[in-house]
């Protein structure tokens, strides 16, 4: 085993923030590890770890008006980094895992008068689950997607989503292209600002 990780791409936030940068806002992208070219026209921080993620939010989170947390971020971390290759022993080994900070549940609790955005990927259990990550992280969206299937979600170049609004039905969109689910997610963000909900 060389590292514990998901077939997340980053395709979704790179497309979000496209989408964010066309409709003139100001767009800083803080992205991990991916082999996708950096967009043109954001300010762009690479960063490696959960950890790393975590400071780089904190540093632009008091400036921001919208906060939209697409990344797939760990949920466990190892306890012990190893710098060399382990070598194969032949005895058995236990991996201890450590949690990883809860980006966007540290975050709402400076919410102020931002507007949150958050995805939930799920396996089961979709709508529940989403809707209690949504009161819990106090979300004004939430981008709820099935993991797991073919042809969307995590590496894909489509994705099929459904969206969480307080006080509106879900509203389930068909297979989208990446960069259309991301133009309809800024359509709500829009919508939402222009509506006065945060």
């Amino acid at each position: 085993m060389r590292f514990l990780s998901n077939p997340s791409s980053g395709k979704m936030g790179y497309a979000l923030a496209g989408a964010c940068r066309d409709r003139g806002a100001r767009v800083t992208l803080v992205s991990g590890p991916t082999a996708l070219k950096r967009p043109e026209g954001v300010e762009f921080v690479a960063v490696e770890s959960a950890r790393d993620m975590l400071r780089a939010a904190r540093r632009g989170f008091g400036s921001c008006r919208v906060f939209i947390a697409s990344a797939a971020v760990s949920d466990f971390r190892p306890a012990v980094r190893h710098a060399q290759k382990v070598k194969k022993s032949g005895a058995e080994e236990t991996l201890t895992l450590l949690p990883n900070p809860d980006i966007l549940a540290e975050l709402s609790r400076r919410k102020g008068g931002r507007l949150l955005v958050g995805f939930a990927a799920e396996t089961q259990g979709l709508l529940a689950n989403a809707a209690a990550k949504m009161r819990s992280k106090r979300l004004d969206l939430m981008v709820a997607n099935r993991v797991g299937r073919p042809g969307s979600g995590f590496g894909s170049d489509d994705n099929r989503a459904t969206l969480l609004c307080t006080g509106r039905p879900a509203r389930a969109l068909p297979l989208l292209p990446k960069r259309e689910l991301a133009e309809t997610i800024v359509d709500e963000v829009e919508r939402l600002l222009s509506g006065g909900a945060v």
